[in-house]
């Protein structure tokens, strides 16, 4: 097994990232706060895969993992959080490798972690919009949809869609990841709110999000709906509760 280096994970998921991957990269080998980074690739046409053998031949914190084929946001995250799991790590991050989240800003999510099981990179912290190249309809679809996910399931969280997000261990080690359904952005929903549910502590953390400058967007409406309709699954699941466990 693979010695550690350090005690935080940033799992990047790929396919046909090979543009963006060497910035993300080289971003995340000079931050003051050591951390190792885990590729995990689904068999990009492109090369990502390849680059990323380079890159962790060269430098012992960069890891990769393969996966035979694109089938999904969610199940790339559930195989980097497992692959997480059996090596120790204390922070496992998830970050997008198009650069829309600044790799600056992870020592803040791993401060933020200390005190709390999960921490959330926010966009639209305190009422303000942090979003840049959006055009409106993207931006009116992502507030519109934190405010529906904020009525449906009573998460008080200024950003429950965000993908920018640091996990404590104990919290993904309290979940079933094999239970966890949704694949696309709802995803990123399943996870906060099965934590909330159970009573986790969740911190939000200011970021600015940035539209991708290189490639192209992976939304589409078929991801819309998915995440529409995961919303009321959730509260359903919930047994119509809109409020976490009370703690002991």
């Amino acid at each position: 097994m693979t010695e550690l280096m350090n005690k935080a994970l940033v799992i990047v998921p790929t396919y046909n990232e090979r543009e963006n991957l060497p910035e993300v990269a080289q971003r995340l080998l000079k931050l003051p706060v050591p951390v190792d980074l885990l590729v995990v690739d689904d068999n990009s046409p492109d090369g990502t895969g390849k680059l990323a053998e380079e890159f962790s031949a060269k430098h012992p914190s960069i890891h990769v993992l393969h996966r035979q084929e694109k089938n999904g946001l969610g199940r790339a995250y559930c195989a980097g959080f497992k692959w997480a799991l059996e090596r120790d790590y204390e922070f496992i991050l998830e970050m997008d490798c198009d650069l829309s989240h600044n790799p600056d800003d992870v020592p803040r999510l791993l401060e933020a972690a200390k005190n709390a099981d999960l921490a959330l990179g926010c966009r639209y912290s305190g009422g303000r919009i942090s979003v840049i190249n959006w055009p409106l309809k993207r931006l009116l679809l992502s507030t519109g949809a934190a405010r529906y996910v904020r009525i449906i399931t009573g998460m008080p969280f200024a950003d429950p869609t965000g993908g920018f997000k640091c996990f404590r261990r104990r919290a993904l080690q309290a979940l079933d990841l094999e239970a966890v359904h949704s694949n696309c952005y709802s995803f990123q929903i399943e996870m906060t709110h099965r934590l909330w549910m159970n009573g986790y502590k969740i911190a939000e953390v200011p970021i600015v999000f940035t539209e991708r400058s290189q490639g192209g967007s992976k939304m589409s409406r078929k991801i819309v709906w998915e995440a529409l309709a995961m919303v009321w699954r959730l509260w359903l699941q919930a047994r119509l509760r809109r409020s976490p466990k009370k703690q002991n």
